[in-house]
């Protein structure tokens, strides 16, 4: 493992991973889990942010492709991360986000960002665990027009998620493991 991807996974053990075998946590999906993993602290850290920018931006920045975001809130400093670092690397990706629900007033939709229809992207996400927030995000990018080129997940519960976004999308990869952060 590389010195940065070494550097993140010491963040996010330091900051985002619990583990309560005796008072097990409610994940998002519903389900129970004595194992936590809140991404938050690391994706909005100074260092944190530089290190997934240049991470994520080495994993995309041959796709050719002209976005990269997913689901806000979780997706959304990932995506920022690779947008500045892609700029300040000469080869810019723009990011975007998908909303939870699209927005009844204003210009309404639910993919904001500088995106366009007919656009080469990556859904990014920071935890998956049934992968229904990635699925939601992909279906929406791909109802706006979006061709979606690679999932990219942060850290991966191992609980099926990351199988079942696998099935809809042309590839599927995660930086990490919850085994990876349950190690040492």
């Amino acid at each position: 493992m590389d010195k940065k991807k070494q550097q993140l996974l010491e963040l996010l053990k330091e900051k985002s991973y619990r583990y309560s075998p005796d008072r097990p946590f409610k994940l998002a999906s519903g389900r129970e889990s004595p194992y936590y993993i809140d991404c938050r602290p690391v994706t909005h850290s100074a260092q944190g942010l530089a290190l997934i920018g240049e991470i994520i931006f080495d994993l995309v920045q041959d796709l050719e492709i002209q976005a990269i975001g997913g689901l806000t809130m979780g997706a959304d400093p990932i995506a920022h991360a690779v947008a500045l670092t892609s700029y300040q690397q000469g080869r810019p990706i723009n990011a975007f986000s998908v909303r939870k629900e699209p927005k009844g007033h204003g210009a309404g939709g639910q993919v904001v960002g500088d995106v366009k229809p007919g656009e080469r992207v990556v859904i990014v996400e920071d935890v998956i665990t049934t992968g229904g927030s990635t699925l939601k995000a992909v279906n929406a990018a791909r109802d706006f027009g979006l061709q979606i080129v690679k999932v990219l997940i942060l850290v991966d519960r191992e609980e099926g998620g990351r199988e079942a976004v696998a099935a809809v999308a042309p590839e599927v990869e995660a930086v990490f493991r919850l085994g990876e952060l349950k190690d040492g």
